[in-house]
């Protein structure tokens, strides 16, 4: 099976495309297998459309929805496709998340963290002058809320585990026993584990996870799936064969794809 589980569309507003552009791009890259899962609104906000370029506006959820249930059943015979949502964890307001994720009908749910303190994981930025102490803290911080999604029981998906390294590639190399809490959490949780190849659109470069986390989540067994993060159709499907090869290199067998948030193991 050839899929991808997280793409994104215009109406995140930093994203380009249709959500059928990416049907066709799927089709004409081979998937068997395509999931929506663009950002979902700020919940817990009180403007509609908190950050319009980051997310889309809450009134537009529902047609997000809608129009990924038309294109299935218009796409039915061709391709499999999946509805999910890519939702940030804030922990103050993961019950408020929840109740609103309970009643629909997803396929599954990633949860990323993209917020640490008041700024964006990917804001350049936020590294300006940074010093050795405050990386560590701010890995540790970040690695913390990445636990804490995963205890959270909110999501089927961890999404870009390592992600703060994005436009801060010495982040990988620091070493903290945050990480190491991290790893147990999620191993712990049983949550599957997204390997995202958007990397390469950052100044770090390869995938998230690192090649380095990788071979730890593999020491404890965790399940993964595949997500280009595509913001643009052109990239789904991106490097699936190389991360497959990678994988079955780190001697895993198979890996997870998702329906009605039931999980279900596919063969490498």
């Amino acid at each position: 099976m050839i899929f991808d589980l997280h793409t994104h569309h215009r109406r995140c507003g930093h994203a380009r495309g249709e959500l059928r552009d990416y049907v066709e791009a799927a089709l004409a890259a081979g998937l068997d297998t395509l999931g929506f899962s663009d950002h979902s609104p700020f919940f817990a906000e009180e403007d509609d459309h908190h950050k319009p370029w980051v997310a889309m506006a809450r009134p537009e959820f529902g047609s997000y929805l809608a129009e990924a249930a038309r294109l299935r059943e218009e796409y039915r015979g061709r391709i499999r496709l999946l509805t999910g949502v890519e939702s940030d964890f804030f922990p103050e307001h993961a019950e408020l998340y929840a109740r609103t994720y309970a009643d629909l009908e997803l396929d599954y749910i990633i949860g990323s963290v993209h917020v640490v303190g008041d700024t964006d994981i990917f804001h350049r930025d936020r590294w300006t002058g940074a010093t050795e102490d405050h990386l560590l803290a701010e890995k540790e911080r970040y690695c913390d809320l990445v636990a804490a999604s995963a205890r959270s029981g909110m999501f089927d998906i961890l999404g870009h585990i390592d992600a703060l390294r994005g436009n801060c590639p010495r982040l990988d190399e620091i070493r903290t026993p945050a990480e190491d809490r991290m790893v147990e959490a999620i191993a712990e949780s049983g949550v599957v584990v997204e390997v995202n190849t958007s990397g390469n659109t950052k100044r770090c470069g390869g995938w998230y996870p690192s090649d380095r986390l990788l071979g730890r989540l593999r020491e404890h067994d965790i399940p993964l799936t595949f997500g280009s993060d595509a913001h643009d159709p052109e990239r789904v499907g991106d490097q699936f064969h190389e991360v497959r090869g990678r994988l079955r290199a780190l001697g895993y067998r198979d890996w997870h794809v998702f329906e009605r948030r039931e999980r279900r193991a596919v063969p490498l």
